[in-house]
């Protein structure tokens, strides 16, 4: 429970559940759709990507990949040393990020994801250029522990917590401070004064507990919330 509004707390969650669990507590009409979305992903994935090859560890799925420029594979490699990780979702925050923090030499790419859902189709390549993909890691060079994420693309619901497990997944978790950007519509934004009278855009903060440092904007009031990928 939350100690104060604008605190982000962990809320229990089916998205970790093991298959087996999951299984047992479908319905039989969520089974019928979940099939039919990796039914339709998979011919649209095989019928839109010209050249693209089931390679290994590829499925009908639209699994979610993350590459790394400086990794060679495998599950044996040590997790990646990371204090600050910087997280712009959708176009409008990624575009910040582009003209106020990436407009330099001081970064350089280091990773990408990969995924397919039925509004983001990327590259199946395996090479990390900007062009591929909608979703780049960008690193420091002075500061080879800050990364920047810009994710511009559509995760779907069914992907999220994948995403978020195989990238923080790479990651060490302990002294990691994250940072998330998105953005909303003003018209979604409830307060009782007009949105008129507004002046936009504005900046609000959710925060968790842990997180002790003075906040640069206001926190969030209620009952405005934050959805999809940024709350995941």
């Amino acid at each position: 429970m939350a100690t104060f509004f604008g605190e982000v707390v962990v809320a229990p969650s089916r998205a970790g559940l093991d298959e087996e669990e999951e299984a047992r507590e479908e319905t039989p009409e969520d089974r019928e759709i979940r099939r039919e979305i990796e039914k339709k992903r998979y011919r649209q994935r095989r019928s839109g990507a010209s050249g693209w090859r089931a390679g290994k560890g590829s499925s009908p799925r639209g699994e979610i990949d993350v590459l790394w420029t400086w990794r060679s594979g495998g599950c044996g490699e040590e997790p990646l040393v990371c204090s600050r990780f910087i997280v712009a979702i959708g176009r409008n925050a990624a575009a910040f990020l582009s003209s106020f923090i990436l407009d330099s030499v001081c970064w350089e790419v280091v990773g990408v994801v990969k995924l397919w859902n039925e509004w983001c189709r990327t590259s199946s390549t395996t090479n990390v250029l900007p062009t591929d993909s909608f979703c780049l890691f960008y690193r420091l060079i002075a500061d080879p522990t800050v990364l920047l994420c810009q994710c511009s693309c559509y995760v779907a619901e069914d992907q999220q917590f994948q995403w978020l497990e195989k990238v923080f997944g790479s990651m060490q978790k302990e002294g990691l401070q994250v940072t998330i950007l998105s953005t909303c519509p003003v018209a979604d934004y409830k307060t009782q004064e007009s949105t008129l009278t507004l002046a936009s855009p504005f900046l609000k903060a959710l925060k968790t507990k842990e997180f002790q440092e003075q906040l640069c904007c206001p926190l969030l009031e209620q009952p405005n919330i934050v959805r999809d990928l940024p709350a995941a």
